[in-house]
C-alpha cells in the first residue's frame, strides 16, 4: 500500500509539473525582457502582436504548422505546454 501511495504522489507531481504555467523568463534571452527584440533577428516583435496572434503562433509552433526559420526551436520550447497554458500565457503579453 505504501508503494502505491508513493507512486501516486510521484505521478501527481509529474502531471502538475507538466501542466505548469509557461515560464516567460525563459523567453527573454531571445525575445527581450519586454518582448522588444526580433528573436535571432528573424521573428516578429512580440510586444507588437495581439494576444490572439501570440496564442495562434504558440499553438502553431506546438503543432508544427506555424513559423519560419526558427520553427524547430520554438516547437521544442512550447511542446510541453497545453493549449490552455499557451492561451493563458498569450494574455499576459502583447496587446
Amino acid at each position: 500500500m505504501k508503494k502505491i501511495v508513493i507512486a501516486s504522489i510521484a505521478t501527481l507531481a509529474l502531471v502538475t509539473a507538466a501542466s505548469a504555467a509557461v515560464n516567460g523568463k525563459a523567453c527573454a534571452a531571445c525575445h527581450g525582457a519586454n518582448w522588444e527584440k526580433k528573436a535571432m533577428g528573424k521573428s516578429k516583435i512580440v510586444k507588437d502582436m495581439t494576444h490572439a496572434e501570440i496564442a495562434e503562433a504558440l499553438k502553431g509552433y506546438k503543432a508544427g504548422t506555424f513559423g519560419g526559420p526558427m520553427k524547430g526551436v520554438m516547437k521544442g520550447q512550447v511542446a510541453r505546454y497545453s493549449d490552455a497554458d499557451l492561451d493563458a500565457f498569450a494574455q499576459t503579453i502583447g496587446k
